[in-house]
């Protein structure tokens, strides 16, 4: 059996310098990391974005997905090789530039394995991609517990600032999925050990360090939002930040590299920027905004994804990072398949390969209401892509297309696993049209039901570019609410709950950020990705559900408050038998069993 690594080892790669060059790129503006890798400067960019206009951005966001995953950033990669073989043919399409995140190590060895796509649909070198990349990890993972130890350090040597130990807020981070420092005892040793303390560890991917990484536009702007990080109140409940224990410059010196995004291809030679990666059940969930925006002045069109189904990646992607950067797509993919409708139809997760169209249909409440949102509460125009697997069939895969077209809902069947960018052609052609029919950068005809938010009516960031009113961009609450008011805007319009529980310990909290100047900020909700409720068994699209708020957390820094509902954890473990036991090097030095 060929797997996607054999895929993968079999490729003829370009030169990055001539993928640079294919975005107008000299040698002079990339740093390259060995042949097949390479860092595009902040300056380069800069330079390249005075004299070129924005391209156009496309969204790849999907149904609520199975625990095996759907298939979004192999979609995003064949869809971006799609685009480019339809250039082709018709040159007027224009060229197009993958962003992506960068995958954790966590589930590289966890459950899901190798992150970089799949089939004929990767970005290469994958094991590399995969593996520590160019070091950005690293260097979040320094950044973040060099705060960490700084904060210890102080309250060691006087504590002059008078911090509480028992109100800490920063954990230091790995970027393992490693369930024994979901609960940690440091300052132990004696005198000389620190003072002893109750402590926990996260994944990386879900640190505030990696959230400012992603926000960030600039050194300056990276260094600012790092410096407004709470990382402990003190015994005054007073809040003290990285600024307060002079963290802020080192922790810049050790990202400054890190910040310039990186430069590789897909297997069809489509450039792409695989840069940052917070998680989107714990965090806002996108690639970086430095490699979004890189796209956006060097191609025509931008393909991106948000992680996990639209009620958490696309309603982050769309409230949290287009509020904050002006961005806006001119159209989204909704990635679904037929294994998830069945699923949602109440189909065991053992069974959904077994053939059952009324099971497919019985599903499309998910689907549907996803698109529903993202047209009637963002004014976007969704189209379904149905990833196809080899399991799927003809009478099926016709139904639900059938289906959605009854609706009014674009959608295709795509075959990139198999057949690459050819097998995307289909779904290409589907976003040229939905991207002219809104217009570039246009949200689309505007929907009078007297409760959306049209963007420069709220109050906004001060210190964040509002979203120019021209492209119509919506929200799905107003800055101006308070704080409880959005968590309960979110829960009923975007997961149709009745109500969301909030318990006086979180009630507190909230008041406490918004007293401390933070009652502006957007809400980041982390969830399961398994349902629009709290409750990861609840399928299709429940009603009436309550949304069970466990705690809130300050990110200042990012701009956001994290909600925790229901049972999230911001540390993951492996599963009984983790990707870990298949993967090896051969004799020569070649990884094997990545994915």
């Amino acid at each position: 059996m060929t797997t996607d690594m054999d895929i993968a080892l079999s490729a003829e790669l370009d030169p990055i310098v001539d993928v640079a060059a294919g975005l107008g790129l000299d040698m002079k503006d990339i740093i390259p990391y060995g042949w097949t890798k390479a860092k595009v400067p902040i300056d380069v960019l800069d330079a390249a974005a005075a004299d070129a206009s924005d391209g156009r951005l496309i969204l790849v966001t999907a149904m609520s997905p199975t625990p095996a995953g759907e298939g979004k950033t192999t979609t995003s990669i064949g869809l971006a090789d799609g685009l480019n073989e339809l250039a082709r043919s018709r040159p007027e399409v224009g060229k197009a530039v993958l962003a992506l995140r960068e995958p954790s190590m966590g589930p590289v060895f966890g459950m899901k394995g190798g992150a970089a796509g799949g089939g004929y649909a990767q970005v290469v070198p994958m094991e590399d991609i995969n593996l520590h990349f160019t070091g950005d990890f690293a260097a979040i993972a320094a950044a973040n517990n060099l705060a960490a130890t700084m904060l210890d350090n102080h309250i060691h040597f006087g504590n002059d600032l008078d911090v509480d130990p028992r109100r800490i807020h920063i954990r230091r981070v790995v970027d393992l999925n490693d369930r024994a420092l979901r609960g940690v005892v440091v300052g132990l040793g004696g005198i000389n050990g620190g003072v002893p303390r109750e402590d926990a560890f996260d994944i990386v991917v879900a640190s505030e360090v990696m959230a400012v990484f992603c926000l960030s536009t600039s050194l300056t702007d990276l260094k600012e939002r790092l410096g407004r990080i709470v990382l402990a109140h003190s015994r005054a409940r007073e809040p003290i930040t990285v600024a307060d224990i002079g963290a802020a410059g080192a922790m810049t010196a050790l990202l400054r590299n890190a910040l310039a995004p990186n430069l590789v291809q897909s297997l069809e030679h489509s450039p792409a920027f695989i840069h940052g990666g917070p998680f989107a059940n714990i965090a806002h969930g996108c690639n970086s905004l430095l490699a979004t925006k890189a796209g956006l002045t060097l191609g025509d069109w931008v393909v991106t994804e948000a992680g996990f189904g639209a009620d958490l990646g696309a309603e982050k992607f769309l409230d949290i990072k287009c509020r904050t950067a002006g961005i806006w797509p001119s159209a989204v993919v909704v990635v679904a398949t037929l294994r998830a409708l069945k699923y949602h139809g109440g189909v065991d997760v053992k069974d959904v390969n077994d053939t059952d169209v009324d099971a497919v249909l019985g599903g499309m409440s998910n689907l549907e209401l996803h698109c529903r949102n993202l047209r009637e509460i963002y004014g976007l125009t969704p189209v379904v892509c149905f990833n196809r697997f080899p399991t799927d069939t003809d009478e099926e895969m016709t139904a639900a297309i059938a289906h959605l077209r009854e609706l009014g809902v674009a959608a295709v069947e795509s075959t990139h696993w198999a057949d690459g960018g050819k097998g995307a052609l289909a779904l290409a052609e589907a976003v040229v049209e939905a991207a002219a029919g809104a217009g570039a950068g246009d949200a689309g005809p505007a929907v009078d039901d007297g409760s959306v938010f049209v963007a420069g009516t709220d109050s906004g960031d001060a210190e964040a570019p509002a979203v120019d009113p021209a492209s119509r961009a919506r929200f799905s609450y107003d800055l101006d609410q308070p704080l409880e008011e959005k968590i309960r805007t979110i829960a009923q319009r975007i997961y149709q709950a009745a109500d969301v529980d909030l318990p006086p310990k979180v009630k507190r909290k909230l008041k406490q950020f918004t007293d401390e100047g933070y009652g502006e900020a957007p809400i980041c909700i982390a969830k399961t990705q398994y349902s629009l409720s709290t409750d990861g068994s609840l399928r299709g699209a429940p009603t009436g559900h309550i949304i069970e708020v466990k705690d809130v957390r300050l990110s200042a820094g990012a701009g956001f408050v994290v909600v925790i509902a229901g049972d999230i954890m911001t540390m993951p473990g492996l599963p009984r038998k983790p990707s870990a036991l298949t993967i090896d090097v051969n004799e020569d030095g070649n990884i094997t069993g990545l994915f």
